[in-house]
């Protein structure tokens, strides 16, 4: 697949709602977003109107927030700013599985189920790797390394546009950092993508030099330079 075939990853959610994700999706019109505990993430369509952004507003209700992920778009005055924050979407070029050095393999990767939500979360809060809710496991597969029972890594699928999937909440307790959990998850989640005949992709906020320098080690190169924005409605 030649990067070309890229062009799905400049609307990710979007593409991912009216398709593999339709089944998590709320719509009005040519607006939508997931279900309440899946995603926050909303889509309009790539030059919309007022009409799109109004039904976007009544999809999400009154004081809402409206995650927009990469979405260049501004919305209509009256939709307060919430956050904004700089970062990267990188790809992996090929088809091919990614070296694996310094011991990384996929010993003691497990798959997270539902059972295992309650110590994802708070797994997530500890660590804070970007937004993860009750439901969003049902994004994609979810995998998980644990130390004497503990979980203290994880990292799964999130968007899946035609012939993607994204990489997310790739994260590690403190107290088990450096023994190269991320890399051994990621490495599982690219396998198992390439095995389905799709190509991995991932977002990561510029500010997180460590993470961007493990994945570019894994074979990721930066495809575009993205700002992520969340707004409340009306």
């Amino acid at each position: 697949m030649a990067d070309r075939d890229a062009v799905a990853l400049d609307d990710p959610v979007g593409e991912s709602l009216r398709g593999r994700h339709a089944h998590l999706a709320r719509r009005l019109g040519r607006a939508a977003t997931y279900l309440p505990g899946v995603a926050t993430f909303s889509a309009v369509p790539a030059d919309p109107e007022a009409a799109q952004w109004a039904d976007l507003a009544r999809l999400l209700g009154p004081g809402q927030l409206a995650d927009m992920f990469s979405c260049p778009a501004t919305p209509p005055p009256g939709w307060e700013p919430v956050f904004v924050l700089e970062g990267r979407q990188m790809i992996r070029p090929g088809s091919g599985l990614p070296d694996h050095t310094e011991g990384e393999t996929d010993t003691g990767v497990v798959e997270l189920g539902p059972d295992s939500v309650p110590e994802m979360l708070d797994l997530v809060a500890r660590t804070q790797p970007g937004p993860f809710w009750s439901r969003t496991r049902e994004l994609g597969t979810y995998l998980g390394i644990r130390d004497h029972g503990t979980l203290v890594a994880m990292a799964g699928e999130r968007l899946r546009p035609p012939g993607w999937t994204e990489i997310s909440a790739v994260c590690t307790a403190p107290e088990a950092r450096g023994r190269g959990h991320a890399a051994r998850l990621v490495s599982a989640l690219v396998a198992r993508i390439v095995a389905r005949d799709e190509r991995p992709f991932l977002h990561v906020a510029e500010a997180n030099t460590g993470a961007i320098a493990l994945y570019e080690r894994l074979g990721f190169k930066t495809r575009t330079h993205v700002t992520f924005r969340g707004f409340r409605t009306p």
